[in-house]
C-alpha cells in the first residue's frame, strides 16, 4: 500500500472552509467587481477576470491558460450569462488541474524493499513552517499505525534541532540528532541506520532551508541522497518542498530555486489560513507539475491536510 494513500485525499470540508475563508471572501469579491452590471460574459468580463486571478496570486501563466479554457467554453456554448461565470471557472480550473495532476504517475509511496523504511527528505527555506510540517505528518503517519523516525539534518540553526526534538517529544516519536554544526549526510546516515534497524517504516529528514548559495544547496543535498542510498537504496523516495502560502508571488520563486537545485517529487503548501493568497496553490500546482500533496490551514495538530484539487478549487472559488 502506498503510503501516502494511508491519508485519503479528502480534506475535511469544515477545516478547509475556515482556513480558506479569507482568500475566499477575496477571489470572489473581485470576480464580484469583475461581472458587476454585466449581463453576458464578453471581452470586458474575461479581461476584468483574468486581472482578479492574478491579482489573487493565481499566476499569470496559470491566469492566461483558465482565460483560454472559457473563452473555447463561451465560444461553444454560444450563449453564456454572467451568472454561469463562477461554475463555469470552477469547472474549468477543477480540469486544468486534473491534466496537471500527476501523483498516480510518479512515486508509488513506497520503498524498494518491503523491510526498508520509507523515507522522505524535506526541503525548504527557514520560516515556511518546515519543521512544523514534519511534526504534523510524522502525527498523521503514527495515527495510521506506523512508526515513525525523524532526522534533524538542519545542523546549521540549533533552533531548528530544538524545535523537531520538541516536535518528537509531542508526537511520540523518537529524533535522532548530533551536535550544532555537524555534517547533514552523517545525521541522515544515523537516522536511517538507527530506523532500519528499529524495522521503522518511515523515516522523516530535515534539512537546511538556505537559498543564498545553490550550487552550495544543490551540492548539500545530493551527498545527503547518496548517502541515505548506501542503507537504504532508491532513498529518499520523497523530496518534499514545503512552501509558506502566505508569501503569494514569492512562494514560486522559492519553487523554482528548489526545483532548480534538487528533484523535488512533491509539494506541501502551509499557512493557508493566515492571509488571502489561497490562488497561490493553484498556480503552483499548474506551473510546477508537482503534486500539491498536503495544505497548512491552521496551527493544530490535525491542521496538516491532504489536499484534493477538486475540492480546493470549489471551496476558493464557489460562492
Amino acid at each position: 500500500m502506498a503510503f501516502f494513500g494511508l491519508f485519503g485525499n479528502k480534506t475535511k470540508q469544515e477545516t478547509l472552509d475556515k482556513g480558506l475563508e479569507k482568500s475566499n471572501e477575496s477571489v470572489l469579491s473581485k470576480i464580484g467587481r469583475a461581472i458587476a452590471g454585466k449581463s453576458t460574459v464578453d471581452d470586458d468580463v474575461l479581461d476584468d477576470l483574468e486581472e482578479a486571478l492574478i491579482t489573487s496570486d493565481v499566476g499569470v501563466d496559470t491566469t492566461l491558460r483558465i482565460i483560454e479554457r472559457i473563452q473555447e467554453r463561451v465560444k461553444r456554448d454560444k450563449y453564456v450569462g454572467t451568472a454561469e461565470l463562477n461554475r463555469i471557472l470552477v469547472e474549468e480550473t477543477c480540469a486544468l488541474l486534473a491534466e496537471n495532476d500527476r501523483t498516480s504517475d510518479g512515486d508509488s509511496g513506497t520503498s524498494d524493499s518491503n523491510s526498508d523504511p520509507y523515507v522522505i527528505m524535506v526541503v525548504g527555506v527557514n520560516g515556511v513552517g518546515k519543521t512544523t510540517t514534519i511534526g504534523k505528518l510524522a502525527y498523521m503517519y503514527k495515527q495510521a499505525g506506523k512508526k515513525v523516525y525523524l532526522g534533524a539534518a538542519d545542523t546549521f540553526r540549533a533552533a531548528a534541532v530544538e524545535q523537531l526534538c520538541i516536535w518528537g517529544e509531542r508526537v511520540g516519536v523518537p529524533v535522532i540528532k548530533q551536535q550544532q554544526g555537524s555534517d547533514p549526510a552523517s545525521v541522515a546516515f544515523d537516522t536511517l541506520q538507527s530506523a532500519k534497524a528499529n524495522n521503522a517504516d518511515v523515516v522523516i529528514i530535515d534539512t537546511a532551508g538556505r537559498l543564498h548559495n545553490k550550487i552550495n544547496l544543490m551540492n548539500e543535498l545530493t551527498k545527503i541522497k547518496n548517502v541515505m542510498q548506501k542503507i537504504i537504496p532508491g532513498a529518499p523516495h520523497d523530496v518534499m518542498l514545503v512552501l509558506d502560502g502566505s508569501t503569494g508571488q514569492n512562494a514560486f520563486e522559492q519553487a523554482r530555486q528548489f526545483t532548480a537545485a534538487t528533484q523535488v517529487s512533491s509539494l506541501a503548501i502551509t499557512k493557508l489560513d493566515g492571509s488571502a493568497k489561497g490562488g497561490v496553490v493553484l498556480g503552483i500546482s499548474d506551473q510546477f507539475k508537482i503534486p500539491v500533496r498536503y495544505i497548512g490551514l491552521g496551527e493544530q495538530m490535525t491542521d496538516l491536510q491532504p489536499f484534493n484539487a477538486e475540492q480546493f478549487v470549489k471551496t476558493l472559488l464557489h460562492q
